[in-house]
């Protein structure tokens, strides 16, 4: 079944990649799809590429936007042309050796500059055999460049199926510290653990310690592991800080099995009524 749900997505990333390039730059990538020694030509071709696409926008039609979303990847409406280029070529590699394809795509990450690190973080979710990424792909999340954690981190299905705990871990924190769309991090809920909410009160209380905001989306991660120790931080956050970071300690507590911070949200009158009416929500923030 996964099978013929990963062909359907090939197919119609394939249709919107035809729309989006000329018929020369078509008939470039066929030659490329139909060729005996793909992994000798992939690395010319994959640094070729942008040179015979074009960097525009993906235009897509609603079709097409319908099947992708339904699959969770209609956010491949916001790449450029040569991104997409990039990672449906990687799906057409006729490597039935396993060991082959690692190789092959593990030379484009050694030697990619930022575009095309950003193309293969890109196309994790849609290789096979995902196990043999995990590595490559805890070792993505140590970068420093802005556009290639974005690749990894936001509208990216892979590291949250993927990652043990303290890769999971670590990119979540990488999120905060380096300021991306948290909103955006796939699976992020369904991965929440006790450990990365006692990481995440830490760096809590040492941003308001320097005197710095909390993003209130951490409280979020934190809710729901909520104890004794953990509840004398969040009632700092009520007592001395902003609405916003009281309504998201509210929200999380909210979302909690711990009746005594229940209990102490309900003398805060503001915050019981945002939770009674339905008014607050993680997209609020």
């Amino acid at each position: 079944m996964k099978d013929d749900y990963m062909k359907a997505v090939k197919e119609t990333t394939g249709a919107v990649v035809k729309n989006n390039i000329s018929l020369e730059a078509g008939k470039w990538l066929e030659d490329f799809t139909l060729a005996t020694n793909q992994s000798a030509q992939l690395a010319k071709v994959f640094v070729m590429l942008p040179r015979k696409t074009g960097k525009l926008p993906v235009a897509m039609m609603d079709g097409q936007q319908e099947v992708l979303n339904a699959a969770g990847f209609g956010y491949i409406r916001s790449w450029t042309v040569d991104r997409l280029c990039r990672v449906w070529l990687l799906t057409t590699l006729d490597l039935k050796d396993k060991e082959l394809l690692f190789s092959s795509i593990n030379r484009l990450f050694l030697s990619a500059e930022v575009n095309e690190a950003v193309a293969l973080y890109s196309a994790l979710p849609f290789l096979p055999h995902p196990e043999i990424w995990i590595n490559r792909c805890a070792e993505g999340i140590r970068s420093n460049i802005g556009s290639v954690l974005e690749a990894i981190m936001e509208n990216n299905p892979y590291p949250a199926a993927n990652l043990d705990e303290a890769a999971w871990n670590q990119l979540v924190l990488k999120a905060f510290f380096t300021e991306k769309n948290i909103n955006l991090i796939v699976g992020l809920d369904q991965r929440a653990n006790l450990q990365l909410a006692l990481t995440l009160v830490d760096y809590a209380k040492e941003r308001w310690a320097a005197g710095r905001e909390v993003h209130p989306q951490l409280w979020r991660l934190v809710g729901k592991f909520t104890n004794a120790e953990i509840f004398e931080t969040l009632k700092t956050g009520l007592q001395h800080y902003n609405q916003v970071q009281q309504r998201a300690i509210a929200l999380a507590i909210s979302q909690s099995g711990y009746q005594p911070a229940k209990d102490y949200i309900n003398t805060f009158p503001e915050l019981k009524l945002a939770l009674a009416d339905g008014s607050l929500n993680w997209n609020s923030f």
